[in-house]
Parts: C-alpha cells; sequence; structure tokens
C-alpha cells in the first residue's frame, strides 16, 4: 500500500514538438513535476509513465522511476488519461506493488506547489472522496458567452443576464490541468476522475496555465518568475 505518483509524458506532442523535456527557464518542463512530487515527501514512488527512451532518460536524471514503457495504444493521441493511469498502476499489480493512492501530475505544469499537492491528499484522504483536482475560476463570467449566430453575427447564450451585474452572477471554475489524486479501488472499480464523490482545491490565476502554443509557455514562464 501507499502512494503513487503517475507522471504521464508521451513522446508524440504535437503542438509544441517535444513538449515534455522543452527547457522551461534552465532546465526540461517535466523536472518541474518531478520535483514537485519528490519535495512533497508523500509518495512511495515517483514514476513517468512514456513510450519515449529520450524522455525516460530525462526522467530518471530528475530523480524519477521508469520501471516500463508505456504500450503503443496508450501513446498515441486519442489515448486518456484513465487509460493511462490504469495500465500504469495494472503494471505494479503484476510486479506485485498495490498502492492506496496515486496523484496523476501532468509533465507540463510547472507552477504546481507542493502544499498544494499535500492539501488535496489531506483532502481525500480524511473525507474518503474518489478523487481531488485543482480547479480555477474564469476569469470572465461564462453567464455572458456569445455563440455565432449567422456568418457575421453573434447572440448571447443566456440573454437573460445581459443587464446583470457581474458580481450578481455565479462563478464557475475549470480543471486547472495539474494533478488528479485517486483512491486507486474506487478508480479501479468507476475509471473516472471526476464522479459524485469527487472534489476539488481552489487555486488563483497566478498559479495556473494551460500550455497548449508557445504564447501559453511564454506566459507559463513570466507568472513562474512572478511567483
Amino acid at each position: 500500500m501507499g502512494n503513487l505518483c503517475i507522471i504521464p509524458a508521451r513522446g508524440g506532442s504535437k503542438r509544441i514538438p517535444r513538449k515534455n523535456i522543452k527547457d522551461f527557464l534552465g532546465k526540461p518542463i517535466i523536472a518541474y513535476s518531478i520535483e514537485a512530487a519528490l519535495n512533497s515527501g508523500i509518495f512511495d514512488e515517483v514514476m513517468v509513465s512514456t513510450d519515449d527512451e529520450e524522455i525516460a532518460q530525462v526522467a530518471k536524471k530528475y530523480g524519477a522511476n521508469v520501471p516500463f514503457l508505456r504500450s503503443k495504444e496508450n501513446a498515441d493521441d486519442f489515448a486518456t488519461t484513465s487509460q493511462v493511469l490504469l495500465e500504469v498502476i495494472g503494471q505494479y499489480e503484476i510486479i506485485g506493488k498495490i498502492y492506496q493512492y496515486a496523484c496523476c501530475i501532468y509533465p507540463t505544469a510547472p507552477l504546481i506547489k507542493k502544499a498544494k499537492l499535500i492539501e488535496g491528499f489531506k483532502k481525500l484522504k480524511d473525507h474518503h472522496l474518489s478523487t481531488v483536482f485543482p480547479v480555477v475560476a474564469f476569469s470572465y463570467p461564462i453567464w455572458r458567452g456569445l455563440k455565432k449566430s449567422s456568418s457575421q453575427g453573434f447572440a448571447m447564450l443566456w440573454p437573460e443576464n445581459l443587464n446583470k451585474r457581474s458580481q450578481d452572477l455565479e462563478e464557475v471554475y475549470h480543471d486547472a490541468g495539474q494533478w488528479y489524486w485517486i483512491d486507486v479501488e474506487k478508480f479501479l472499480t468507476n475509471h473516472k476522475l471526476f464522479d459524485d464523490n469527487s472534489s476539488c482545491i481552489v487555486l488563483e490565476a497566478t498559479e495556473v496555465q494551460d500550455i497548449d502554443n508557445m504564447t501559453d509557455w511564454k506566459l507559463a514562464e513570466l507568472k513562474y518568475e512572478l511567483l
């Protein structure tokens, strides 16, 4: 039993080539996720799931284990995080390693704070939850969202909110895309990272940056330096 950290880092990133080991302010971006996990002191093992030998070598250099390479089936553009986690947990079971809790940490999340990882684990365990993950509020009220109504025109999705004050609209959150704590037994039953027994940790906007293109990358570097 114990805690397993799984960092999924396949080699075939398209929008930013070699994204998972690209230099981020002096070291490969995956190093930040590995170091956050190791420095938290709450994991019995920190491993990287990859299909790529170069990523495996970088991961080992920064202290992670790579006991096996990911299967081709779970290394394409369509493989889900849940499928990767199920494969890793299954491979560990084959070699006799059973974990009670696991945390999936994404490899391109340099703004992760070890204190939030610890807070998420405590919440998962203390409240007997299925999963816990960080969220952040949308920067603008989605209730005033627009949609295209024609080639040139736009219409409000919820026109009843046109004259409402922003502070009177309900705050809405989205997944911060950093990590997921899971109760392994529950996850093996439902294969879900979000269900009726999930909860969240709220982060500030300065702690979160999705990285899909080079503009996002530069914003992440600015936020990291700001923090």
